[in-house]
């Protein structure tokens, strides 16, 4: 056997952009995406995406130039999931809430060549444009019309739109440009910058076909399912889920804007089965108002992420008729690599004990090589019992090839010892399940004690008052650190005070892990995927200044 392996016929490289021209011979008639009255099938966006592969091609891009994209949740923000990287580009999906100088500093970071933007983020790339430094090429700009939002004004005549452009430059005959190697560079996503200045992450063909199956296996998603787009495109490419409806040719409902009334319509009308959005996503459908929400048509199924998900806002979500999956991943491995594997036993168990475990993270996909806790000295596992904590390191297939530009980063990240390091401290429990208990930035050490600030945002979750919390850590005199707890009220709650809060906690938490400060605020900041800005409130905890032993404190 030695003399067999590799050759033409076997080791073609693997890429995801061939699930759509599978996907228009199966599925041709059925619908692909659909956007208020806008249907199109699998067969009509199979041919718009050649479209669009070629006019980009007629313009003058080439393989590996960077194409990026600054759009919601529309028919042309999933075209370009395909249409992008068919040309032989690599799509950069910008994050849409970034301020103009952001938007700047990661269009001259990647040397964008072209961007497709919506009107309504018009202003923004403008003012973007205008911060590029002199003699930096500007990417071309082309206008992404919507027919359906009458407020914004209609494109001037010597403007280059999307659809004008995939008519007068695409040939829905074009021949795609196929990945020369699966290494072949297919994605450049920025890292939301949470915890520091964003990063650009790279991802291969290969990478992104392997998330793309392992993603549909482990979430169990059939044939022809309805999904709507809750999870914006840009945030690590939708987990991979652009490319996985057409491979079970599912319907794709895009939205542009994502609230609760919008949500259950939408689930209602349009018979929904799947949709996927961080924690925020689930804590706003459970806290709607009665008059907002609408009975399910059926089983809906929620795939979680992004952030750790409180348990008592996974009891209320599920208690509505959701059924909620879990799972982890990072803008560096392409979507989800981690599932809270779900038993048949636990069933059995009561609802709050169902949320406990279902809050875990889990254990690696099917398509991951490997997943562990290691200590940060010594590099050894850590004991599975669901204490001891490390950071979490992975090992497989979708791992990003490494950062933009930045050796330094890919080499802190990627080490020799063939881990991925990822940041996220972590658990491992004794049955192998392994739970997130912070970002290595987020861990508070008071007086020697490592607390961890999901811990103690879990149980602030169960307060009956409680909308959304997140704690940091508030300089200490005596202690160096300890838990600062900035906290927004549900709507028409009952009145409550950073005293009651602090009572309540210490009920239900050892007493070094119980809040100091609290801080009230009407909203608490988040990015536009539903994480919160930890850094922006370790930031407002410092300026607080330090506080004195046996001095709590409130703040509105």
């Amino acid at each position: 056997m030695e003399k067999l392996g590799a050759n033409p016929a076997n080791s073609c490289p693997l890429t995801p952009l061939g699930f759509l021209e599978r996907a228009a011979t199966v599925y041709g008639d059925c619908p692909s995406v659909v956007y208020h009255g806008t249907v199109f099938t699998w067969s009509q966006t199979y041919r718009r995406c050649l479209r669009l592969a070629s006019a980009l091609v007629s313009l003058g891009v080439s393989r590996r130039d960077i194409v990026s994209v600054l759009l919601p949740n529309v028919p042309a923000m999933y075209e370009a999931h395909f249409g992008v990287p068919m040309s032989g580009a690599v799509l950069n999906s910008i994050n849409t809430r970034l301020d103009a100088r952001t938007v700047s500093v990661l269009l001259r970071h990647s040397g964008s060549k072209l961007i497709l933007v919506d009107p309504a983020l018009l202003p923004v790339l403008q003012d973007a444009l205008r911060l590029l430094p002199p003699g930096h090429q500007a990417p071309r700009v082309v206008l992404v019309e919507d027919p359906h939002e009458k407020d914004f004004p209609p494109a001037p005549a010597s403007a280059l739109t999307y659809e004008r452009l995939l008519e007068t430059k695409g040939d829905p005959e074009f021949r795609w440009v196929r990945p020369a190697s699966e290494w072949d560079p297919m994605i450049l996503n920025y890292t939301s910058g949470t915890t520091s200045a964003p990063k650009g992450v790279v991802h291969c063909h290969r990478g992104i076909f392997v998330v793309t199956l392992d993603s549909l296996v482990s979430w169990s998603v059939p044939e022809r399912p309805t999904y709507l787009w809750t999870l914006p495109m840009f945030h690590a490419n939708g987990w991979s889920f652009p490319w996985g409806m057409a491979v079970v040719g599912g319907t794709n409902v895009c939205l542009r804007r994502v609230d609760a009334g919008e949500v259950y319509d939408t689930i209602a009308d349009r018979k929904v089965t799947h949709l996927c959005g961080a924690p925020v996503v689930l804590n706003m459908l459970a806290n709607a108002p009665e008059g907002v929400r609408r009975a399910l048509p059926g089983k809906v199924r929620i795939l979680t992420a992004g952030a750790p998900p409180p348990a008592a806002v996974l009891g209320r979500t599920e208690a509505i008729g959701f059924d909620v999956s879990h799972g982890y991943g990072l803008t560096e491995t392409a979507g989800l690599v981690i599932s809270c594997a779900w038993k048949g036993e636990w069933n059995r168990l009561p609802a709050s004990e169902r949320a406990r475990l279902k809050s875990r993270q889990g254990v690696r996909t099917p398509g991951m090589a490997e997943v562990d806790i290691v200590d940060g000295e010594t590099g050894r596992s850590v004991p599975r019992d669901g204490s001891t904590m490390g950071e979490i390191v992975l090992r497989g297939g979708c791992v990003t090839m490494g950062y933009f530009k930045d050796e330094e980063a890919t080499k802190a990240a990627v080490r020799d010892d063939g881990w991925f390091y990822t940041g996220d401290v972590g658990v491992m429990h004794p049955d192998g399940y392994l739970e997130i208990r912070d970002r290595s930035k987020d861990v508070i050490i008071s007086g020697g004690e490592n607390i961890s600030s999901v811990e103690v945002e879990s149980v602030l979750y169960g307060h009956p008052a409680v909308n959304e919390a997140a704690v940091v850590a508030r300089p200490d005199e005596f202690w160096g650190e300890t838990p600062c707890a900035f906290v927004s009220l549900k709507e028409g709650a009952a009145a409550t005070s950073a005293a009651e809060v602090m009572a309540w906690s210490r009920e239900r938490m050892a007493g070094y892990m119980v809040p100091k400060t609290v801080v009230f605020r009407a909203e608490l900041p988040k990015t536009s995927t539903g994480k919160i800005q930890k850094y922006v409130l370790r930031n407002l905890a410092k300026e607080m200044g330090p506080t004195r032993r046996g001095v709590s404190s409130s703040k509105m």
